[in-house]
């Protein structure tokens, strides 16, 4: 049996760097905060799609809503200096 491969070059080439730029890998360190925050959130509130909220999760949701906050707080004022803008 003959193995079927392309005898044709790629149409588009991949750069050799794909690796991200420092200042990429910057950003991404700058909003960590608030998404590990969005995804507690986020857990917070799957947990209550199927039963009804008891005390203790709705005070989960709450903390958990108020750490969004606070870090969408942060990241709004760490934007100006870092030149990028954080939504």
């Amino acid at each position: 049996m003959k193995s079927i491969v392309a005898r044709h070059v790629g149409v588009t080439r991949l750069p050799a760097d794909l690796e991200p730029t420092a200042a990429e890998l910057e950003a991404v360190e700058a909003e960590m905060p608030l998404v590990l925050a969005e995804v507690e959130l986020l857990d917070a509130l799957i947990v209550l799609l199927d039963r009804p909220a008891s005390q203790f999760e709705a005070r989960r949701v709450r903390h958990a809503y108020r750490r969004v906050l606070a870090a969408r707080v942060e990241a709004a004022n760490l934007a100006p200096a870092a030149g990028g803008a954080v939504a």
